[in-house]
């Protein structure tokens, strides 16, 4: 086990959570950062004992919350904010602040692709790591589950539909704790997992069609993929979802590329990584469920 506490960005998001959770589990120390420094409520899995997790206060924008945050670091998770949409000015600065702090190894959150898809923030974040000098890893994830129920839940609860503009392409879905898991054991072995790009995805591709059929099923009432193009979806997201511009651009790109039939890309990583099946669409629904429950 590794002496030194592991930094985790994001640590009240999504996966930020579920890899906090994964490590605790594993024994490690772990510094949850977050722009309000609140320790994170443990999620899946038994409550951490006292002292295992902290919070801390951290902002890619701001940098008196770096030194606080990177002391004594030597691995840390990096997650990407999604308002911030410029790497080079947003995020780089702090990551190579962190990297002159002692950082010797970043896990990067990264998404499915990236290596081919240079308009997306996170592939000038894995440029910048792969010329730093720093161990990396980076988990490319594909779509997670999880988006259908946070961001878009209020059109699924509300309006009975899902709005994004990926076409009738196909995508990848993925649990987010299937992504933190993998994640975490990347942080608690980085040596081993140094130098690898890992492309973490379920075991299944679904069209949006066979999302909201699942959805439909589950819930008891009928789900529609409104299937918009990317102009409507920017407006929606906008009026409706209140996106800041910036994650407007950034979600549109990674729906696009669903579109053109390039997110339908399997993998084994999960079964590779973590010796165990991916958790599948149906069973992240039957879990997720209250999501989308309307009020009584």
């Amino acid at each position: 086990m590794m002496r030194a506490p592991v930094l985790v960005t994001g640590a009240s998001g999504n996966v930020g959570r579920a890899v906090v959770d994964a490590l605790v589990r594993a024994g490690a120390d772990v510094r949850a950062a977050s722009r309000d420094g609140r320790t994170p409520r443990p999620g899946r899995g038994p409550a951490p004992r006292p002292g295992q997790m902290t919070g801390v206060r951290f902002d890619f924008t701001d940098e008196a919350t770096w030194p606080g945050a990177f002391a004594g670091i030597e691995v840390m998770f990096v997650v990407r904010p999604p308002a911030l949409g410029n790497a080079r000015r947003d995020i780089i600065p702090a990551l190579a602040a962190a990297r002159d702090a002692g950082v010797r190894h970043m896990v990067l959150l990264s998404l499915q692709g990236a290596e081919r898809n240079p308009v997306v923030p996170h592939a000038a974040i894995e440029r910048w790591l792969r010329a730093s000098g720093l161990g990396w890893t980076f988990v490319r994830a594909s779509f997670f589950d999880q988006n259908l129920s946070t961001t878009h839940a209020a059109d699924i609860r509300d309006r009975d539909e899902i709005v994004v503009p990926a076409g009738r392409g196909a995508t990848a879905f993925v649990d987010a704790h299937d992504v933190g898991a993998v994640a975490a054991a990347a942080l608690l072995d980085p040596d081993r997992h140094a130098g690898r790009a890992w492309t973490v995805t379920g075991s299944e591709a679904l069209t949006y069609d066979q999302a909201a059929a699942i959805l439909t099923a589950e819930l008891g009432r009928p789900i529609r993929y409104a299937r918009p193009g990317v102009l409507r979806y920017a407006r929606h997201a906008r009026r409706a979802l209140h996106m800041p511009w910036g994650m407007v651009a950034v979600t549109a790109a990674i729906y696009t590329t669903a579109r053109v039939g390039l997110a339908a890309g399997l993998t084994d990583d999960v079964r590779t990584v973590l010796g165990r099946e991916p958790t599948t669409f149906a069973q992240f629904a039957h879990r997720e469920r209250a999501a989308w429950a309307r009020p009584r």
